[in-house]
């Protein structure tokens, strides 16, 4: 069951990782610019937020299982139809369709867990599902890459579909019901607002929350403008591009190892005040690598490696230590964790990008931006 909720956690990572090494070309044959292609990305995360808003809530309602059955499944008829867009207006349009109806495993993957377990054991098994769910972004993009010139674009769509069918079918047989209808609080709306008054008046879960947000903001800043940043302005292939992608993916899958061989020792609270101190030292390596301008590329690629690394340490700890202090409406505080995550991705998206494809100063000064507003969340808010 936790490979199960792990492939449909990273429904984010596939659908985003898979086609980045096709941006490029998705540009070409809708003959749009790359802020237009770049929306794409935006309204993905945009309807991820939507949908854990609609979606977490719900199940606090009525259960995890019918949500998570019929998400997925539209999920892969979504998959289809961006597939099939015509222009770049029709695949922005679809996109957020994927995200709203994708957002389904990813908020109820959490909800599952936290239904059954909390504390260290939380945050133990919330690495340990990353660690499976991290397999997504080494492959998807070193897939992708590979995948692109044969199949094109619309191609690595179809191959979505096809793993969200998959996905579809774990779900049925591997996923039962985690929420008994005893601890259920109705459907309704007094009930769906007595749940929001109860998760966001929580000041310690808003900090773990946005420090969980603000660590994804950084990530997205960087994955956004990867595919320009390598290919445009440090002249790597597009095969090339995947093999650095997907080792910085292998540095965060590594931090969430040893964060999850280290809880025990170190409590989540202290593991994760580690691992947001060192994405703000890495995000400062990386403005003045970029500042200084001249042939630094090995001191770029050694400042984001140690960027992505760090989030390793912030993903699993605050999903738990938020999780975890919202225990009577485990649904309605994913939907708040994940619709913060990924507004925050569709925000970073584009302003990444306002340089052009052969600038990395937006890319540094968004990642670091979002390390010092993490450390800020975590210091003020979840004292």
């Amino acid at each position: 069951m936790l490979c199960t909720l792990a492939l449909l956690s990273a429904i984010a990572p596939l659908a985003t990782d898979m086609y980045l090494p096709g941006l490029p070309q998705v540009s070409a044959d809708l003959s749009a610019d790359a802020s237009s292609v770049q929306l794409t990305l935006t309204t993905f995360m945009a309807g991820l937020a939507v949908g854990q808003l609609l979606i977490g809530p719900l199940s606090d309602g009525i259960g995890r299982r019918r949500p998570l059955i019929v998400g997925t499944a539209l999920c892969a008829a979504s998959g289809a139809l961006c597939a099939t867009a015509g222009s770049v207006e029709v695949l922005i349009a679809t996109r957020f369709l994927q995200g709203v109806c994708g957002a389904a495993g990813i908020v109820l993957a959490r909800a599952v867990i936290a239904d059954r377990t909390r504390g260290d054991t939380a945050a133990r098994l919330f690495s340990i599902m990353m660690i499976i769910g991290g397999i997504a972004p080494v492959v998807a993009p070193l897939a992708g890459g590979a995948m692109v010139d044969p199949i094109g674009w619309r191609g690595v769509f179809w191959v979505l579909t096809a793993l969200a069918v998959i996905m579809l079918v774990g779900v049925i047989f591997l996923v039962p019901e985690t929420l008994p209808a005893e601890r259920r609080h109705g459907s309704g709306f007094g009930a769906l607002a007595r749940n929001a008054r109860y998760v966001l008046r929580n000041r310690r879960f808003l900090g773990y929350t946005f420090a969980f947000a603000c660590g994804f903001g950084a990530l997205f800043g960087y994955i956004a403008q990867s595919s320009f940043v390598f290919q445009d302005m440090l002249g790597f292939s597009p095969a090339m591009f995947s093999v650095v992608f997907a080792t910085n993916a292998v540095g965060l899958v590594g931090g969430n190892i040893v964060n999850a061989r280290l809880i025990g020792r170190w409590t989540p609270r202290q593991l994760l005040g580690g691992g947001v101190t060192a994405l703000l030292v890495a995000s400062v390596a990386l403005t003045l690598v970029v500042a200084l301008g001249d042939d630094l590329r090995w001191a770029m690629l050694v400042s984001l490696f140690s960027i992505v690394t760090s989030i390793g340490f912030v993903f699993g700890n605050a999903t738990a230590l938020a999780q975890g202090e919202v225990p009577d409406a485990a649904g309605t505080g994913s939907a708040v964790l994940g619709a913060l995550q990924f507004t925050v991705g569709a925000v970073v998206s584009p302003v990444v990008g306002l340089a052009g494809p052969t600038s990395a100063v937006p890319m540094a000064v968004t990642i670091l931006t979002m390390a010092v507003l993490s450390a800020l969340s975590l210091r003020l808010l979840a004292r």
